[in-house]
C-alpha cells in the first residue's frame, strides 16, 4: 500500500490498480480495503482505482482532530475546557 499524508497529518493508505477514469472505492466505515478489494479488482478492468484504508483502519492513521475556536486558535477534541 502507498500512502499520503491528510492536511491534519494523518497517513492515509491506499491502494491504486488498473487504468482509466479514476474511482475511489469507500467501504463501510468499519472495514478495510481488503473488504473492497474483490470489487476494485473487477472495476480495476475499465478504470483507475483508488482503494483506501478509512482513518483508523487497516494501515491508515488515526489523528486526533482538532477543532478551530472563534479566536483562531486550535485546540484538540477531549481538551475542551469545561
Amino acid at each position: 500500500m502507498r500512502k499520503v499524508i491528510s492536511k491534519d497529518g494523518t497517513p492515509i493508505a491506499f491502494d491504486q490498480s488498473g487504468e482509466g477514469p479514476p474511482i475511489i472505492l469507500v467501504v463501510g466505515a468499519f472495514n478495510t480495503s481488503s473488504t473492497g478489494a474483490p470489487l476494485a479488482a473487477q472495476l480495476s478492468k475499465h478504470f483507475t482505482v483508488f482503494n483506501y484504508d478509512r482513518r483508523g483502519r487497516g494501515a491508515s492513521g488515526d489523528t486526533v482532530p482538532m477543532l478551530r475556536v472563534p479566536d483562531g486558535s486550535r485546540i484538540w477534541w477531549g481538551s475542551l475546557p469545561s
